[in-house]
């Protein structure tokens, strides 16, 4: 994609602040995080949705986050270290790495509620 910011990262059009590499993966700071030692991770190849990632692709990133969480806890004081797929921000699928402490006062989801057991059954059954 020649107007993805993340393939220009990649190309090294685009400055970043690379945390890992590898052929397939790369992972950089985020300039506008919403934790001191936030994170990105995306996969080279270009795919816009996590959906239309290859599946090889998609568990091959996710022993990469492992990894990277596990260097996150040891190179940071937090409690734990939130992975976040939302990528609409972006058209290039991602993976965010917070840092997180326990009472940190980030936001959270505000959860809904069902209006019943029948619509929870409505929306497990249109899911199934």
């Amino acid at each position: 994609m020649d107007d993805c910011i993340f393939c220009k990262i990649v190309k090294g059009e685009i400055p970043s602040t690379k945390v890992y590499e590898d052929s397939n993966f790369l992972a950089f700071m985020d300039i506008k995080p919403m934790a001191k030692g936030h994170v990105l991770l995306i996969p080279k190849s270009h795919h816009q949705w996590m959906t239309d990632t290859p599946d090889e692709i998609i568990s091959d990133v996710f022993i990469v986050a492992k990894n990277l969480m596990n260097k996150i806890k040891t190179g940071l004081p937090c409690d734990y270290v939130q992975l976040s797929i939302v990528g609409k921000e972006v058209p290039h699928f991602h993976i965010h790495l917070i840092p997180r402490f326990m009472n940190d006062g980030l936001a959270t989801w505000t959860p809904l509620e069902y209006s019943s057991r029948e619509e929870v059954e409505e929306y497990a059954h249109k899911i199934k």
